[in-house]
């Protein structure tokens, strides 16, 4: 496993062994298993370097992500503790010091931290979101873009990350309130 797991490797296996992989919430979280098994990515295949972690060059590294929210912001254990990875920003936030407080917060504060109620108002009008998938904005929440059903499209997760890396890499240096234009590279 990845070096940045440091003293939170027995806590996560902890967790993986209460429940190995899961969603709650309606799918607005999902937790990785330890292994990838049919559709279902695991730990290491999600935190390989090769994957979609190489496209944010460098704003994802040293970092072990375990979970995301249905918008795709990645939970990750990071030398703090538990932070959250802004995929759209590459940004990096401490949220707490351990997992089991990282279980708590998300238990108290479910709704803003996993994206809940759009994750439910979403399926209610398009039906179940399938494992391996994620909602993305079509305007980037970055950009202004609302935490609106009309604004999100469904999209497997490792191109939802990758997709958004590209925007991350092109706006990492500008200062805030910067106006951007979009260029979509393949």
């Amino acid at each position: 496993m990845n070096t940045a797991l440091g003293k939170h490797a027995g806590d996560l296996v902890k967790l993986l062994a209460s429940k190995n992989g899961f969603y709650a919430f309606e799918a607005a979280l999902h937790v990785f298993p330890s292994e990838s098994k049919g559709n279902e990515i695991g730990l290491e295949d999600w935190n390989s370097k090769e994957g979609w972690v190489k496209d944010f060059e460098g704003m994802a590294s040293n970092l072990f992500f375990f979970a995301e929210d249905i918008f795709g912001s990645q939970f990750c254990i990071s030398g703090n503790g538990i932070s959250v990875f802004d995929p759209e920003t590459g940004n990096c936030e401490l949220l707490c010091q351990n997992i089991e407080s990282w279980a708590e917060i998300i238990l108290e504060d479910f709704r803003v931290l996993t994206g809940f109620p759009l994750a439910h108002s979403w399926q209610r009008m398009h039906g179940k979101i399938r494992p391996g998938t994620r909602l993305i904005p079509k305007v980037p929440f970055v950009a202004g873009g609302e935490f609106a059903v009309e604004n999100l499209f469904a999209i497997d997760s490792v191109a939802g990350m990758k997709q958004r890396a590209n925007l991350a890499k092109q706006i990492r240096l500008l200062p805030d309130g910067a106006k951007i234009q979009f260029k979509i590279v393949d």
